[in-house]
């Protein structure tokens, strides 16, 4: 599973606007400078925020985009799931009869506590821990890990291959 580029300039928005003094809105040209993304991309990636109500759009000229909530109130989660749609590892972590091997198949447990744990951390992060630690050096080019993050219980020489860098 890899968080597509939409994600990922969603959450650099709304880090940028989480970081700004409450009541503060910034124009699209200002947050495509700020986030590093293309303004045609950029106001496809805003639109969906906003028809999420996650952000808010005001015409003229004291508009721009804002948070339409506290910061502290919108997660990691909930920025990507207003781009992506529900997080879901497979179908049969789905309710109902998604999937008729559920009840037996020895990789639904596994898959369901993937999901639960990626839900958790996703949903721990608010923009408002996020944007706090934008405060430092580092977070002006977005660059929170300058160091890898390993992930428990996997061996790190199996992670270093699959490393990606820049997000």
């Amino acid at each position: 599973m890899q968080i597509t580029r939409a994600s990922d300039y969603a959450v650099r928005v709304m880090i940028h606007l989480a970081g700004l003094p409450p009541g503060s809105s910034v124009r699209q040209s200002e947050l495509s400078k700020a986030t590093d993304v293309s303004g045609h991309f950029l106001s496809k990636v805003l639109q969906q925020l906003v028809h999420s109500r996650l952000i808010r759009s005001q015409r003229g000229a004291g508009g721009g985009y804002a948070l339409a909530v506290p910061a502290k109130s919108v997660s990691l989660l909930d920025v990507v799931e207003a781009i992506e749609g529900p997080v879901r590892l497979n179908q049969c972590i789905e309710e109902g009869p998604s999937c008729d091997r559920k009840e037996w198949c020895p990789a639904h447990q596994v898959w369901a506590e993937a999901q639960a744990a990626i839900v958790t951390v996703l949903g721990a992060a608010s923009m408002a821990s996020l944007a706090s630690q934008a405060n430092g050096d580092l977070a002006r080019a977005y660059r929170f890990h300058e160091k890898p993050v390993w992930i428990a219980g996997v061996p790190k020489k199996e992670q270093s291959g699959s490393r990606r860098h820049g997000h």
